[in-house]
């Protein structure tokens, strides 16, 4: 006799889900490596290639150092996220800190609340992560967002300042230093040329005068 066979239950880009219910699915579907709801809408990400992971692990390198340098700063890579009610993410990388209303830890292992700054590895300005993404970030809180549009060869920084997202420009030296994490510089020519040892020379501190 035929075994009955378990249904399992769809989750394609474009739904229109509750957090919980999305949670549920996502959940059920282990086939699926990467999906997020944002806004309340579906985004089922595609098979990584190569021109997202090369940056995304100069992006990882980066904010790693910076950690291990930096006593009561969290950071991590991929993780799911629950910045509110709409919304359900997995940002490219993300670095935070417990503080009074700030994120935390849930019981199950995921980020509740809102991380103080996330970076984004992105396609070009026609991705998401510059759009429906970026208005929900805004929305809930993130202080600082970071996209690297591989395509356009360009990394955007935004800071949240009177509820809204500014861009920066980088200063005369091509360096952008974040004002939630003193310390953390990005050189943006280096990083877009891919020399992660002058990117990582920028965290080192800078003498005094």
């Amino acid at each position: 006799m035929a075994m009955p066979t378990t249904t399992r239950p769809s989750l394609d880009s474009g739904d229109r889900l509750t957090r919980e219910e999305f949670h549920r699915r996502y959940c059920a579907r282990p086939d699926i490596k990467k999906a997020e709801l944002v806004e309340g809408v579906v985004y089922v990400a595609s098979p990584v290639r190569v021109t997202h992971g090369r940056p995304h692990a100069l992006v990882l390198a980066w904010l790693g150092f910076y950690q291990a340098k930096t006593p009561g700063v969290d950071f991590a890579d991929n993780i799911t996220v629950w910045p509110d009610a709409k919304n359900e993410v997995q940002p490219d990388a993300c670095l935070w800190r417990e503080e009074p209303g700030g994120p935390r830890v849930s019981q199950d292992g995921y980020l509740e609340g809102t991380p103080q700054l996330v970076v984004e590895v992105a396609a070009s300005s026609a991705s998401y992560d510059l759009h429906d993404k970026k208005e929900a970030y805004r929305r809930s809180g993130v202080r600082e967002y970071v996209v690297w549009r591989v395509l356009d060869g360009a990394i955007d920084w935004f800071r949240l300042q009177g509820g809204e997202y500014v861009r920066l420009d980088p200063d005369a030296r091509g360096v952008i230093e974040s004002a939630v994490f003193p310390g953390l510089r990005l050189d943006i020519g280096k990083m877009l040329a891919g020399d992660l040892a002058a990117v990582l020379a920028e965290l080192e501190p800078r003498p005094p005068g």
